[in-house]
């Protein structure tokens, strides 16, 4: 019953800035559960993607995923933070693209305060419609006192450009199931399913 909203504005052809908002029950049944603070999100791209190489951005985002548990400060999936990455398309497969990078959680705490490193493809199937995969490796939050047992989040999405300006986008999370109880979490949220609604205007 959660949702999450944001905006995201180009402030210049290689910079992006953007902020997130959301909570837990608004819909469905329980007393909504608004997330501890708005996220926050910036992006430079360094590197624009050439026929040889791929395109490089640096970024941070403070926005986590899935539930946010109080007594941890933190949310099921930890944000972003800082983060390098790297994506490269190639149009001779009807647009398929891969994309990797390695980032640092602003959520690290003790321990769990390792560089991570993340990995995704996409294919369009059709002219406007794209499969999605992803996989966190999550090595920062894989030791006893965490909340992932150390398979990492893999995701799948199905995402249909209704209009230029449009995109609607099915998709299934945690399909490894990678999370435990621990001292501050009554119960375990396992695989997800989610609808994302993505709007894009020029001004």
């Amino acid at each position: 019953g959660g949702m999450l909203a944001g905006l995201t504005v180009g402030l210049t052809p290689k910079l992006m800035f953007g902020v997130t908002y959301g909570g837990q029950n608004i819909v469905g049944h329980g007393s909504i559960r608004w997330n501890g603070a708005p996220g926050v999100n910036v992006r430079y791209r360094v590197y624009e993607e050439t026929e040889r190489y791929p395109t490089v951005s640096l970024g941070f985002d403070s926005q986590g995923y899935g539930p946010f548990y109080e007594d941890l400060n933190r949310y099921q999936i930890k944000s972003m933070g800082f983060y390098i990455i790297g994506s490269k398309n190639f149009f001779f497969m009807r647009n398929f693209g891969l994309h990797g990078g390695i980032n640092y959680s602003d959520n690290n705490r003790g321990s769990e305060n390792d560089i991570n490193f993340f990995v995704g493809a996409h294919f369009y199937v059709e002219k406007n419609i794209a499969l999605i995969w992803e996989h966190n490796f999550a090595i920062n939050d894989n030791d006893s006192l965490s909340v992932g047992e150390g398979k990492g989040y893999m995701n799948v999405a199905v995402r249909w450009t209704v209009t230029q300006n449009l995109m609607l986008e099915l998709s299934v999370k945690n399909l490894l199931k990678n999370n435990k109880i621990v001292e501050g979490i009554d119960e375990v949220a396992n695989e997800s399913r989610e609808l994302k609604i993505i709007y894009f205007e020029n001004f």
